[in-house]
This record gives structure tokens, C-alpha cells and sequence, in this order.
């Protein structure tokens, strides 16, 4: 087997099982056996278990970095905060274990909390922040919001949503094919609130 191979393997295997369990959940050689790997590949490739979670933590969170091309764009501002609210969405169904990871690290943070998790959840606020600026700005936005409140209130909302997605299968039909109508709700409430 090539060494990226082995590596992504190794990788592969590890994240359902950090989501499911945690970093000092899992065994070294519970990841080496659900990977078919040998158990000195986790060392050779990630320095250990820890490592290797670094490592997880850094592929998991790098579906964030797309937020710097919304940033980018040339586009109006509620147009940045949907293209938001769509990466989000297309994100949890990509990466169905990132969640975990969020919840895992933010209510039991561990020594990548700062050097992996901090970073990326910052930005992704700071984009947002700054957009959200922008539009105050070109009068798009109420004055008297608080952007930070603002933004975050935004991201909660969509973040809860598949949070919640567990206990609310049999009430809220999560599937995919619901997407679209998601996304107009969400923005719906975040443009226009919920009184008539």
C-alpha cells in the first residue's frame, strides 16, 4: 500500500471513531485494528494517538476554509450570508461527523482546541462580522444590531439545526431533498424575524 494510502486510511478509519468516543476514548490499537493498519503506522505517520488526531481535527475543520471564498466574492452582502448558510448546509452533509467534532472541542477542549478549532471557528465569525459590517454600512442592515450577537445568532441557528437532528428525526424531515427549503427559511428568519 502507498504511504498516502496508508495515511488516509489510517485517517479514515479514526474519525467516526474520535467523533463516537473522543480523543481519550479510543485506544491506539482500537484505531490501528479498525484501520488494518499496523499499530506502529499511527506512530510513524501522526507521532501517536494524539497526533493522528490533529491530524483529523485539521481534515475535519479544512471544509471551513471555504468561507474565505465567500469573503472573496464580489457580491452583495445578504448574498454572503446565504452562500453562508448553503456551505453550511452542504457541509454537514459532507462531513456528517464534523458536528461532533464542534461539540467535542468546545465543551471538552483539547491541546488542538487552540491551535486547530479556535482558529477556524474565528475566522468563519470574523467573515461573517465583517460582512455583516459591510452591509450596516450600505444601510442593509437595522443600526441598532449588535453584529456580534448578529452573526452569531445566524450561525447558531443553522449550527442547532443539525445539532438537534438526532432527537428531532421523527418530528423534522432532515433529509436532503428538504435543502433548498432550509436554506429560504433560515434567511427568511434571519432577514425578516418571525412577527408578521
Amino acid at each position: 500500500m502507498a504511504n498516502n494510502d496508508c495515511r488516509a486510511n489510517i485517517i479514515a478509519a479514526a474519525i467516526p471513531l474520535f467523533a463516537a468516543k473522543g480523543l481519550n476514548g479510543v485506544s491506539v490499537r482500537e484505531l490501528a485494528r479498525a484501520a488494518g493498519e499496523n499499530l506502529s503506522m499511527i506512530s510513524y505517520y501522526f507521532g501517536g494517538k494524539e497526533g493522528l488526531y490533529a491530524a483529523v481535527l485539521t481534515e475535519q475543520f479544512a471544509v471551513l476554509d471555504k468561507i474565505e471564498e465567500i469573503e472573496r466574492t464580489d457580491i452583495d452582502t445578504l448574498q454572503k450570508f446565504e452562500l453562508y448558510v448553503r456551505a453550511t448546509v452542504s457541509r454537514y452533509r459532507k462531513s456528517p461527523y464534523l458536528l461532533r467534532f464542534y461539540t467535542s472541542e468546545l465543551t471538552n477542549p483539547t491541546a488542538c482546541f487552540e491551535t486547530i478549532t479556535k482558529p477556524a471557528i474565528k475566522k468563519v465569525v470574523q467573515t461573517l462580522l465583517k460582512a455583516f459590517t459591510e452591509g450596516l454600512s450600505h444601510e442593509k442592515f437595522r443600526d441598532d444590531l449588535d453584529p456580534a450577537d448578529t452573526v452569531l445568532a445566524l450561525a447558531g441557528m443553522i449550527n442547532f439545526y443539525f445539532l438537534l437532528e438526532p432527537v428531532t428525526a421523527d418530528v423534522v424531515d432532515h433529509s436532503p431533498d428538504r435543502d433548498e427549503v432550509l436554506i429560504r427559511h433560515i434567511m427568511d428568519i434571519f432577514t425578516r424575524g418571525v412577527l408578521k
